[in-house]
């Protein structure tokens, strides 16, 4: 009698983990017809997203992103690691502390967390974002002092163009 009040004990305990484990386990699929797009806080309007996978807000996440032509995330870093995989488009990543990474159709980046970089799209960007935490973003201004979102892209819609440089054409890829 024992032995049976606690398996079933054990089984009351333990099912709804059990339930958890197999749910996570299931394949996600995330058609791109049934794909919402929407503007996501704090980031710049001409970026909308897609949520594929997780919880940006609570954790790990993929996101599916597209950025307009011309389309600039003003310097900026997160708490969690980042991962880009370009699906189409071009892009041009530039770290604080190290050379800018030159992204085209197919390719991945792997950015560190904590540390400040910027974004631009050269040519309609449709890119895949996976965070290892919930996702946030901290702008910094040219000194790396953090500033509000709403500065950070005041800032980045009122500089204006490098000399010489007509349109994104003339970013070197």
């Amino acid at each position: 009698m024992r032995f049976a009040a606690c398996c079933l004990l054990l089984m009351v305990l333990f099912a709804p983990a059990i339930q958890t484990a197999r749910a996570e386990d299931k394949m996600v699929y995330a058609g791109k017809a049934t794909s919402k797009f929407v503007n996501f806080p704090s980031l710049p309007t001409c970026l909308t997203a897609s949520v594929q996978n997780g919880d940006p807000s609570k954790g790990p996440s993929v996101i599916l992103g597209k950025a307009a032509t011309r389309c600039v995330i003003p310097w900026h870093w997160h708490t969690a690691n980042e991962q880009l995989m370009m699906v189409s488009g071009t892009a041009k990543v530039e770290m604080k502390d190290g050379a800018p990474a030159n992204l085209h159709t197919g390719d991945y980046l792997s950015l560190p967390n904590k540390n400040a970089h910027q974004f631009t799209c050269a040519a309609a960007c449709t890119l895949f974002i996976s965070s290892d935490k919930a996702f946030d973003i901290h702008y910094v201004d040219k000194d790396g002092k953090e500033i509000s979102a709403d500065e950070a892209l005041k800032a980045k819609a009122k500089a204006p163009m490098k000399k010489g440089m007509k349109d994104m054409k003339d970013m070197k890829m």
